[in-house]
């Protein structure tokens, strides 16, 4: 069971991948067949996936080309991504217990919101499939902001547009870059442990 931190909160601020919905292993081997795709100098596994989660998707492939001194193009790769985590959405399942919670949050008259490193359509789609798919009056993607995680852009955002000041706010996360990005806009967070509310790597 996740433990929350004691707070008068107003706003509630969740990740998308990782946090709302199991997506993290479809994602996985979008990146992975995407990498084939281009045949990248590096090996991607599930440790580096998990350890750039909410880094944006372009943002994700300038900082592998710098660190293995690869040449990828970041439009065709995230191209190739999409694609592939297009034909696997349908896998996508809602993680339950925080989507319990963010239900119960709304339900006090609690402000509630979405800020993630992906993309508007697959963000909405995630949510959609989970069932989600109007619940957040709030949805903050990688096109609204300019920095990614763990700059606290994103978070920053979705209070602003909630109308509920930083230290109001708690914020839902699987990363540890997420993490650092709620510290950093002074926010209270809950670690959403990976190894605990996924199915893990997909075969």
């Amino acid at each position: 069971m996740l433990s929350i931190p004691s707070g008068d909160f107003e706003g509630y601020i969740f990740d998308c991948d990782g946090t709302l919905a199991d997506s993290m292993p479809v994602h996985f081997h979008a990146w992975l067949e995407a990498f084939k795709a281009h045949k990248a100098k590096f090996t991607f596994d599930w440790e580096l996936f998990y350890a750039m989660a909410g880094t944006g998707l372009e943002d994700s492939v300038h900082i592998l080309n710098k660190r293995y001194g690869d040449t990828l193009d970041p439009i065709e790769v995230v191209k190739t991504q999409m694609d592939k985590l297009d034909a696997l959405h349908h896998e996508i399942t809602p993680i339950e217990e925080v989507v319990a919670i963010a239900r119960q949050a709304k339900a006090a008259g609690k402000h509630v919101s979405v800020s993630s490193g992906g993309t508007y359509r697959h963000v909405h789609e995630s949510l959609d499939v989970i069932g989600l798919g109007s619940f957040f009056p709030v949805v903050i993607t990688r096109e609204d902001y300019e920095r990614s995680k763990p700059a606290p852009d994103c978070f920053t955002l979705a209070a602003e547009r909630m109308g509920v000041p930083a230290n109001k706010c708690l914020v839902f996360e699987d990363s540890k870059l997420g993490i650092k990005a709620a510290d950093d806009a002074g926010m209270a967070s809950v670690f959403i442990e990976p190894t605990l509310y996924s199915k893990g790597p997909r075969a």
